[in-house]
């Protein structure tokens, strides 16, 4: 689906999701236009979406992984339900048929209990879930899908190293965020390339100002951008989760082996009955079985592995999935 060009435009986006159309053309010697072109295509085609995020680690919270059972019947509406809630990513239909997974990112004390304490236990398509806390999160190598091989080392270069939230400390203290900051990390998780003069007519501010409180939010770790690509049109028709048991003294040694891994998408130390998790992007069920016998086999440490495939993705980090495409999640009212 994706050709070279597209592929070097994807992974400038990568680098840096809001690049200047005209300085990644130079980097890739070709128009503005046609970088524009390409990307418009790309976005169009439902083969990615860029979203502004929101870190809650410097808000003083943290990220959950629920695993959440339900009666087959029930599973795809839980699934439906859990999509529509905002601070609510990447939920996905277990193969097990049964079982829905997602990500918890509250961004308060009151929130999290809200949705463990009240909202899930509540749920009527819910009879049991498992909440793991998310401890510690592993630095990949290269950020899928892992274009890097296809630039030159100059043009590499001039796009610079990909700078992560993993590679900030972070504020000394919980940040305090203004309805100005509110206003416009919502239009960034719309559109993380969201111009200048629309957030500021979101927020009340000028240009400038805005590019200045990016900044700022960008360096304090409490904003980063993400890429949600549709992995079925760009060959990838497997993906699952890797919940593992992994003696503690070997328990940052094979987060680490795990995250240099092509397929590794995301790996993190955990609490609850399994410490390390890891989702995985591979071909083909083949594909996954290699994975699994050998390149997680050679690893020392290790006592249990259990491989759940995703059934359906329903959303992603900020966008929803309809069949094999993306759909941006829409804005409140419809608007």
């Amino acid at each position: 689906m994706l050709d070279l060009l597209d592929k070097q435009i994807v992974h400038g986006l990568v680098a840096d999701p809001r690049i200047s159309f005209a300085t990644l053309g130079a980097i890739l010697s070709v128009s503005e236009q046609t970088v524009a072109r390409r990307y418009r295509a790309l976005v169009a085609r439902g083969i990615m979406h860029i979203s502004g995020l929101v870190n809650a680690v410097p808000l003083g919270s943290t990220r959950w992984m629920l695993r959440l059972r339900s009666t087959p019947d029930k599973a795809l509406r839980l699934a439906e339900s859990l999509s529509r809630l905002p601070d609510v990513s990447w939920v996905t239909l277990l193969s097990t048929g049964a079982e829905v997974t997602c990500v918890s990112r509250p961004r308060s004390a009151e929130q999290r209990d809200a949705l463990l304490l009240n909202v899930l236990p509540r749920t009527p398509q819910v009879t049991g879930f498992s909440a793991y806390e998310i401890m510690h999160r592993f630095a990949l190598t290269e950020e899928w899908p892992k274009f890097s091989r296809l630039l030159t080392a100059e043009q590499l270069e001039e796009l610079g190293p990909p700078r992560t939230v993993l590679d900030l400390p972070g504020p000394a203290a919980p940040l305090d965020l203004s309805v100005q900051d509110e206003a416009l990390l919502a239009l960034l998780a719309r559109d993380g390339r969201a111009p200048y003069a629309r957030l500021a007519a979101a927020t009340g501010w000028s240009p400038t100002r805005v590019a200045r409180r990016m900044a700022e939010l960008l360096e304090a770790g409490v904003l980063y951008f993400d890429l949600d690509f549709a992995h079925e049109k760009m060959g990838y028709v497997v993906r699952a989760m890797l919940w593992l048991r992994v003696r503690p003294a070997a328990l940052d040694a094979v987060g680490r082996a795990i995250a240099v891994h092509p397929e590794a998408a995301f790996v993190a130390a955990t609490t609850g009955a399994t410490n390390l998790l890891a989702s995985i992007a591979c071909r083909d069920i083949g594909h996954l079985y290699r994975y699994v016998t050998e390149r997680l086999g050679s690893l020392e440490g290790i006592t249990d592995v259990e491989v759940t495939p995703a059934l359906r993705v329903f959303k992603q980090a900020q966008a929803l999935m309809s069949a094999d495409r993306i759909t941006p999640v829409p804005s409140p009212g419809g608007r």
